[in-house]
């Protein structure tokens, strides 16, 4: 008797983020439903990086969870030392981000978090290491011009023009643009995806 290839479930990528959906397509994957998880992603008092990230991505995977999807949810977390940065909203935040940022190492944290039939709940914490140039106030003007770091953790996105600021990078640098796309694909093998 022939061994019968088992039909994973259908994949819901719970994110409302491009890029996410663009780095799954890069390891050709394509989910079946994309789902904006609408939750509350309000820091606690004096929640660390860490453990946020991987609340924030265990909330986005619960608000959409089906019981017979695999649900993947992943939250991207900038810090400084202690400090959460802000999902960026204007420019002034995305300014102030880069100043601080400027001519100093920070971590960028990502969570992600694979949900399946019958409960069973698997995840990751990828942690980078990025260090930034120390940039002029003209350089970070026209970057601010661009909105390019308006709605990104930390008030950039490393795969655009901000990637002429790393100096230095360690780490996984998809869990930078905010899927680690080896845990990732990792996840989705364990629950019977074929990742190339």
């Amino acid at each position: 008797m022939q061994n019968q290839r088992v039909t994973p479930p259908p994949l819901i990528l719970a994110s409302s983020s491009p890029r996410r959906l663009m780095l799954l397509k890069q390891i050709g994957i394509v989910p079946d439903q994309v789902v904006s998880p609408d939750i509350d992603e309000t820091p606690r008092r004096d929640e660390l990086p860490r453990p946020y990230a991987i609340r924030m991505a265990r909330a986005k995977a619960a608000a959409v969870i089906s019981p017979d999807h695999l649900v993947l949810a992943a939250d991207t977390v900038v810090s400084a030392g202690r400090r959460i940065l802000p999902k960026a909203e204007s420019a002034a935040q995305v300014r102030a981000c880069l100043t601080l940022l400027s001519g100093r190492r920070h971590r960028v944290m990502t969570a992600i978090v694979l949900t399946g039939p019958g409960g069973r709940v698997t995840d990751r914490l990828v942690e980078s290491v990025v260090t930034f140039n120390r940039l002029t106030d003209t350089q970070i003007e026209r970057y601010v011009a661009t909105r390019e770091g308006e709605g990104k953790a930390g008030g950039y996105a490393i795969n655009g023009e901000a990637a002429s600021f790393v100096r230095f990078l360690s780490g996984s640098h998809s869990g930078v643009v905010g899927l680690p796309l080896f845990e990732t694909a990792q996840l989705l093998r364990g629950h019977g995806w074929q990742v190339p």
